[in-house]
């Protein structure tokens, strides 16, 4: 199941997006258990199940699907509760290509390397990236797996974890470099406003099946940048939620960015980092395409 945020009449609408890219309104057409992804995520298993079995009952009114070409989306969670969590080098090569870059000897790190993003940077599909010229000489890219959670957990091990996992995004972790080198921590060059592309939709668990050996890729104007498998991930789905649950409550609607791949700008002999007027598209297999452009 692919469930969306879209936005009608200037209004959040809960959707369920179709095979041909079209939208379902599922309040419109008559499911009343959730009003909103948030809702649908509190209700737990009880309302996916409520929503799984209104569909296979349901003859939906065409009246109440927005074609493809009609539908705009917003973030699937537009206005979440906590920052957007985040994993740092997370895919082998991407931390050898890093260390390359800076000249440094590759040393894998033992536990995962956390930050976070604002939620004042989330966009969603098709919204606009600012290229804020006066701050940054150095726009990065990064695509990223996120894992959505749909049971609130603490100190769970990997086995809890997994059984809390709602579904699965996409995130673009977008990375002002020179910030991020300046301020001497990933935060402030990765939290600017627009900095944090989510989206499309959000695939449910049982739809996306094991996170391993899902192809991730990224395309600047149609150039391939990063093209990987979510096999190169140094720690794995549950092993990144179980260490993030202790001593910490995570509680559903909260998003975790699994890390990028190699590919990314700055680690190119040559960096080709971001300007107005590209189109970036993050693409994960499973999930479908994050496409935005970069505006001034």
């Amino acid at each position: 199941m692919r469930l969306v945020t879209f936005i009608t009449d200037h209004a959040d609408r809960l959707g369920l997006q179709n095979a041909d890219g079209s939208v379902t309104d599922l309040n419109a057409a008559g499911f009343d258990a959730a009003h909103s992804m948030l809702d649908l995520l509190d209700g737990g298993p009880a309302v996916l199940d409520r929503l799984k079995s209104w569909l296979a009952a349901t003859t939906i009114d065409p009246g109440h699907i927005v074609a493809q070409g009609g539908v705009r989306l917003a973030a699937p969670i537009p206005h979440m509760r906590q920052n957007l969590l985040c994993v740092g080098r997370n895919y082998k090569l991407h931390i050898e290509e890093s260390a390359r870059a800076k000249g440094i000897p590759v040393a894998f790190p033992t536990v995962p390397e956390l930050f976070s993003k604002p939620v004042t940077a989330i966009i969603g599909h098709g919204a606009g990236i600012n290229r804020y010229a006066a701050l940054t000489q150095k726009l990065d890219y990064e695509v990223e797996l996120a894992i959505v959670i749909g049971q609130t957990i603490r100190d769970a091990t990997p086995e809890q974890a997994e059984q809390a996992i709602f579904g699965y995004t996409i995130v673009n972790d977008i990375s002002a470099r020179d910030m991020q080198m300046a301020h001497n921590q990933w935060f402030k060059g990765k939290a600017l406003d627009t900095f944090c592309p989510v989206g499309p939709c959000i695939v449910t668990k049982d739809a996306f099946g094991d996170p391993a050996g899902h192809r991730i890729t990224l395309r600047v104007n149609g150039e391939t940048r990063q093209d990987s498998t979510t096999s190169d991930l140094l720690f794995d789905v549950p092993t990144i939620v179980s260490i993030l649950s202790a001593g910490q409550t995570l509680r559903p609607g909260d998003i975790i960015a699994t890390g990028t791949p190699s590919g990314v700008a700055f680690g190119m002999p040559v960096p080709a980092y971001l300007e107005v007027g590209d189109v970036i598209e993050a693409e994960i297999e499973g999930i479908g395409i994050l496409r935005n452009p970069v505006i001034t």
